[in-house]
């Protein structure tokens, strides 16, 4: 019995030990700032400001290219990598290649300009929750205008890259491409978005997790979102389509602000160790200056 009860301050010590080793990890550390700006309702604010900008972007992007030719409903179909059934529910979704230029009035053109500015307005906070910066000012609304005019042409280039080939060649270059775009485009976007406030060397970690965020989700989207576009499609309509693809935008926000989250501590986690070792350099510089004398 006195062996137990001396043993036990060592037992509590090492779980006290160990609670410090998990809560100070790279993981718990994400989890704590994750929760602390709201990532997961960030995720679904992007995904229903998205499903009001990005989609029908998307579709006139689509519908205006002649190159596209077969329209958004064929290449979110490619992108997603679904089968020919669950194809046929998207076009049936999202209509006819062609018709949405056709169907657009000056009213529909400017109520998706001004959810484009909300949605660029809405990605920018999360990237200042992010490096927890102040709100930049109104006057820096411009920025949104460019930043929403770059993602038009992103999305051109997007839209007519293939996504399937036969060749494993084309598909590693094709795929390849795709991420150095993204990564580009993204590193872009925050320094731009945060209005220069933070160095480009600190965004660049953010940028390759996004890229290579997305990259794992298309092909996550492959294994599980194409089977469940034909399952709701059968099971609640047309509506179990826009939950897919719903649940998919979801993915992206938390890809987007995620991943520059992750690149914040990878930045976070380099510069306390280049302060690491420069401190140890001087101490060492100060013992050998020490020694001399």
């Amino acid at each position: 019995m006195t062996r137990k009860r001396l043993g036990a301050p060592a037992d509590t010590s090492r779980f006290q030990s160990l609670y410090r080793r998990i809560a100070a990890s790279p993981a718990m550390l994400a989890w704590s700032r994750g929760r602390e700006m709201e990532l997961m309702h960030r995720a679904m604010s992007f995904a229903a400001l998205g499903f009001l900008t990005l989609v029908p972007l998307l579709i006139l992007v689509a519908a205006a290219d002649p190159a596209s030719g077969q329209g958004f409903a064929r290449w979110l179909g490619q992108g997603l990598g679904v089968a020919p059934s669950s194809q046929e529910e998207i076009e049936q979704l999202f209509g006819r290649p062609g018709q949405a230029l056709q169907r657009t009035t000056a009213f529909g053109l400017a109520a998706l300009a001004v959810f484009g500015l909300t949605f660029g307005s809405a990605v920018q906070t999360g990237y200042e929750r992010v490096w927890e910066l102040p709100t930049a000012r109104w006057h820096t609304i411009w920025r949104h205008v460019l930043w929403l005019a770059v993602l038009v042409v992103y999305l051109v280039i997007f839209v007519n890259t293939p996504v399937t080939s036969e060749s494993v060649i084309e598909t590693v270059l094709a795929t390849l491409g795709d991420v150095i775009g993204t990564l580009l485009f993204f590193w872009w976007s925050q320094h731009v978005l945060l209005a220069g406030r933070v160095r480009w060397g600190a965004l660049f970690p953010g940028a390759v997790a996004i890229s290579l965020g997305l990259l794992g989700l298309r092909v996550f989207s492959r294994l599980v979102f194409s089977p469940l576009i034909a399952s709701n499609a059968v099971t609640y309509g047309p509506f179990g389509t826009v939950l897919v693809i719903q649940s998919w935008l979801v993915g992206v926000g938390f890809v987007v602000y995620g991943g520059a989250l992750v690149g914040r501590l990878v930045h976070e986690h380099r510069t306390h160790r280049r302060l690491e070792q420069r401190l140890r350099e001087a101490d060492a510089a100060d013992s050998a200056g020490g020694g001399a004398e």
